[in-house]
């Protein structure tokens, strides 16, 4: 009686979640239409400045989608015990994850049609367009994923396919992250950027927030009641999270050590991170990731609230990071005085030309960016939380 109770409180509970992102996705929707009408202009982003808030997390869910789909297909591809209804989860989550980021993408565009332009006037040289062709194919691949586990539930779908299929959404899920960390490294007017460390950082980002995103709703469907697995799989989880932090930091540590080794090329890089404007950021980052990964590694302290907890400094800390290399970019200029200076080129334009020493941030989000951001957080809350809910997942319910 008390499991039939629970599982009509967690219904209860994902039916107020779906409501209030819907409201929360209209209101984005109604703020999009400001910026639409009002323009850019309204961003803080500008001419020295051209990407913000809408690119940094346009990155951070690409990251989530791919480590949620590469953990549901490891398994399976190198025909490894599986994480049962755990991939089919990371799946569904992974394909909402797609869809905010590519939210991202239209509302940083400027307007609808500029989405159109970008098809009939492409240029297939362009990063940005190998970004676009294979996020597409990602988001497709993800749904025929889904779609072939249920065959397999069915009994339509041998495990063979299972696995080419597994196989093929591994490569293309590394592909992903790493035609979009080519946007930036390929960029060589900007120092920060133009790294060939770029690729593992965004694959190795990848891994540890979309593996926390995993667990965080794993965890949440296991406290409801609408999902069993085994304590096992979710041991070893959370020592696969521990492994993948601590390889973030490390592909983090050598670039630094690196760059700002005396007499290195990139201490001005460093010294942004470390002293400069980006500080909070690096050491809030830096905090989080270390101290989830105590969390993790201490058998005492991985406990399923514990597990929890350190996941959601690992996505903090992953997001601080996308923080980090996007302003980060634009930070530090290549060439002084590359535009003409005025309040239609610098973000920040109340102490006039003061700021083109850049002492302080270059950028920052206006309300409207995160008015907006938060409707198409809200519109994947949504759409996670709906198919949670109606998808058949193969969630398994406890009953009376």
């Amino acid at each position: 009686m008390n499991d039939a109770k629970g599982s009509a409180a967690s219904h209860r509970g994902l039916t107020v979640g779906i409501i209030a992102c819907a409201v929360v996705a209209v209101i984005g929707v109604a703020l999009w239409m400001v910026q639409l009408s009002g323009g850019m202009i309204q961003t803080g982003m500008r001419n020295l400045d051209s990407w913000g808030f809408y690119i940094t997390l346009f990155m951070f869910f690409v990251g989530l989608s791919a480590g949620g789909l590469i953990i549901s297909s490891i398994p399976n591809a190198f025909g490894m015990k599986g994480f049962g209804d755990i991939s089919r989860v990371a799946i569904w989550t992974s394909i909402c994850c797609t869809c905010v980021a590519i939210g991202f993408v239209v509302v940083d565009l400027g307007g609808p049609l500029r989405l159109w332009e970008l098809f009939v006037y492409s240029n297939l040289s362009s990063p940005l367009m190998w970004d676009i062709i294979v996020l597409s194919t990602y988001l497709i691949l993800s749904i025929v994923y889904l779609w072939a586990y249920r065959r397999e539930d069915e009994g339509k779908m041998s495990h063979t396919a299972i696995r080419v299929i597994s196989i093929i959404a591994l490569v293309v899920a590394v592909g992903v992250h790493t035609v979009t960390a080519w946007i930036f490294s390929l960029s060589a007017a900007h120092e920060f950027w133009h790294t060939a460390l770029m690729g593992p950082w965004f694959v190795a980002s990848a891994l540890d927030c979309g593996t926390a995103l995993v667990l965080v709703v794993v965890i949440a469907l296991q406290k409801a009641g609408r999902l069993s697995i085994e304590r096992s799989s979710m041991v070893n989880l959370a020592k696969m999270l521990a492994v993948f932090t601590c390889v973030d930091l490390y592909f983090f540590a050598c670039d630094l050590l690196t760059s700002g080794f005396p007499g290195g090329e990139g201490a001005d890089v460093v010294a942004m991170l470390v002293t400069e404007p980006l500080a909070p950021f690096f050491w809030t980052q830096i905090a989080c990731m270390v101290l989830a990964c105590v969390i993790l590694f201490v058998p005492r302290l991985r406990t399923k609230g514990g597990v929890v907890v350190a996941s959601a400094l690992v996505i903090a800390g992953v997001f601080c990071k996308r923080c980090e290399i996007l302003v980060g970019g634009f930070q530090i200029p290549n060439i002084e005085f590359a535009d003409v200076a005025n309040q239609m080129t610098i973000t920040n334009w109340d102490s006039g030309m003061s700021l083109l020493g850049y002492q302080g941030l270059v950028y920052w989000p206006t309300p409207l960016e995160f008015g907006v951001a938060a409707g198409v957080v809200a519109l994947g809350g949504f759409l996670l939380l709906l198919g949670l809910k109606y998808l058949p997942l193969h969630l398994k319910e406890k009953v009376a």
